[in-house]
């Protein structure tokens, strides 16, 4: 059971985090308690599996990356680790997830990538298709973006 303090930590750890030196003091001063105890009770809801993690969320737009492609490859399910790992480690992929494959769409890897221009996107895709050794894949640019918020508590 969550105490009223309890859910007032998850609602402010849940939005973006403050732009100051100290962000856990920052909100421990709004829960009312000392910045150890915030975090002591974070730590506390991560062991507990309340917590998953912690995330930033680049304007990426802002920065200067303009173009986005969802990457999609089709990798034996014996693979989809190994080449998930790879992917994740090029710092032009934001997130990288496996997905079930459907009749009609055999791409179970994905991966949002990003770059400055659609020319970039593509030659990263072509990158990562070879370094992971599966070529049987998809680019699938965005044209709009209609939300970009986290969940909010």
């Amino acid at each position: 059971m969550l105490s009223l303090l309890d859910k007032k930590i998850i609602r402010l750890v849940s939005r973006d985090m403050p732009l100051v030196d100290r962000p856990f003091r920052h909100l421990a001063k709004k829960a009312g308690i000392k910045e150890q105890a915030l975090i002591n009770r974070i730590k506390a809801y991560k062991k507990r599996g309340l917590l998953r993690k912690f995330s930033a969320v680049l304007n990426h737009r802002k920065a200067g990356f303009v173009a986005n492609a969802m990457c999609v490859w089709d990798v034996p399910e014996s693979s989809v680790v190994k080449a998930g790992k790879i992917i994740a480690g090029f710092c032009e992929v934001s997130h990288c997830y496996q997905r079930k494959k459907y009749p009609g769409w055999n791409y179970n890897l994905y991966a949002m990538v990003h770059g400055k221009t659609k020319d970039e996107c593509i030659k990263t895709a072509k990158k990562i298709s070879k370094k992971i050794g599966f070529s049987d894949y998809k680019i699938l640019f965005s044209s709009r973006e209609f939300k970009k918020t986290g969940v909010i508590y």
